[in-house]
C-alpha cells in the first residue's frame, strides 16, 4: 500500500486550519459588514468634511472682520476651542445614529433581499454572524468616529497654526489652548467605553428586534418601551423606566452616576478602573450577551421575507 503524496501536507495544513477555524469566519464576517454597509465610514467622513468646510468659512470671516492680529488672536482662540468640542460632538452624534440604524437593519435586511439563503450556506454559525454584526456598533463605529474626529481636529489646528504663523503669532498657541493630547485620549476613552461598552445593551436589543421582526423593526423596537412607560405612568403615576433609560443613555444610573458629567469622562482617561468596577457596566454586558444569543436563535429559525 502506498501513502498518498498529499497526506503529510494535508495534515499540516489541517492543523493550521484547525487553529484558525475559530477566528477566520468571524474576521471575514466583520469584513463583510464593512463591504456591505459603506455608510459606516462614509457618513462620519462626510460629517468631518462638512465641519471643516464650515470652520474654514468661519476662519475667513474672522480674518475679514478683525484686522489687527491681537484682536484676531483673542477671537480665534475662543472659536477654535468652541469648534473643537463641536466637531467631536457632531461626529459622535452621526456615528451614534449610524450605529442605531445599522443595528436595526443588520439582520432584517438580509432576509428582505434574500441574501440570508446564501450566507446560511456558508460554514459560519448564526452566533458568529450575530456577534460579528454586534462588533460593528460596539467597536468598529466608535473607532471610525475617533479616527475621523482626530483627523478633523488635527486639520483644524494645523490650519490655525498656519494662520497664526502668517500673522507673526506663535504657531503652537492653538495646540496649547485645546490640550490636544489629553482631549484626544479622553475622546478615545469616551467612544470605546461609553459609545461602545456602555451602550452595548441598546445595540443588543436592536439586533434582537432586527432578527425577530418581519416588518418595521424600528416600530417594534420602540413599541415595548412606549408600552412599559405608558403602563407605569397609568398604574403608578411614575416615570422610573424612562428615567432609567435616560440615565443609561446619558452615561449614569445603576451605581455609575459619575459617567454623566464631563469631569467624569475626563477622569476615565486617567483612571478607568471605577468604570470597570461599576455594576452598571457588567449588568449591561450580561443583558447584551443574552439578547445577542436570543438574536442568533431567531436568525436560525427565520426565513426570507
Amino acid at each position: 500500500m502506498t501513502t498518498p503524496v498529499s497526506a503529510v501536507p494535508f495534515s499540516e495544513g489541517g492543523f493550521a486550519a484547525g487553529r484558525l477555524s475559530s477566528t477566520r469566519p468571524f474576521y471575514w464576517s466583520v469584513r463583510r459588514e464593512l463591504w456591505e454597509y459603506r455608510s459606516i465610514y462614509v457618513a462620519p467622513l462626510i460629517a468631518g468634511a462638512v465641519f471643516l468646510l464650515g470652520d474654514g468659512i468661519s476662519l475667513l470671516y474672522t480674518l475679514g472682520a478683525w484686522g489687527r492680529p491681537g484682536s484676531f488672536q483673542d477671537v480665534h482662540l475662543q472659536q477654535t476651542m468652541a469648534h473643537f468640542d463641536v466637531a467631536s460632538g457632531l461626529i459622535m452624534a452621526v456615528a451614534f445614529v449610524i450605529a442605531i440604524f445599522y443595528s436595526l437593519g443588520a439582520l432584517s435586511n438580509e432576509r428582505g433581499d434574500r441574501s440570508i439563503l446564501f450566507w446560511k450556506s456558508m460554514p459560519v454559525s448564526d452566533l458568529t454572524t450575530v456577534v460579528s454584526k454586534a462588533v460593528i456598533p460596539i467597536l468598529v463605529i466608535p473607532l471610525i468616529a475617533f479616527v475621523v474626529t482626530f483627523v478633523t481636529q488635527w486639520a483644524m489646528l494645523l490650519i490655525s497654526s498656519a494662520v497664526y504663523a502668517f500673522h507673526g503669532l506663535p504657531a503652537a498657541e492653538p495646540w496649547r489652548e485645546v490640550h490636544f493630547l489629553s482631549s484626544t485620549l479622553g475622546l478615545l476613552s469616551h467612544l470605546l467605553l461609553i459609545h461602545g461598552l456602555w451602550y452595548a445593551p441598546f445595540y443588543g436589543w436592536l439586533l434582537l428586534v432586527s432578527a425577530w421582526a418581519r416588518r418595521a423593526p424600528f416600530l417594534w423596537a420602540a413599541l415595548p418601551i412606549l408600552v412599559i412607560a405608558g403602563v407605569e405612568k397609568i398604574a403608578f403615576n411614575t416615570t422610573h423606566f424612562l428615567k432609567f433609560l435616560g440615565d443609561r443613555i446619558g452615561g449614569g444610573g445603576l451605581g455609575d452616576p459619575f459617567l454623566s458629567s464631563k469631569m467624569g469622562m475626563e477622569g476615565m482617561t486617567h483612571n478607568p478602573l471605577p468604570f470597570f468596577l461599576g455594576p452598571g457596566l457588567w449588568m449591561g454586558m450580561l443583558a447584551a450577551g443574552a439578547m445577542l444569543y436570543a438574536a442568533s436563535r431567531c436568525r436560525r429559525r427565520r426565513m426570507p421575507l
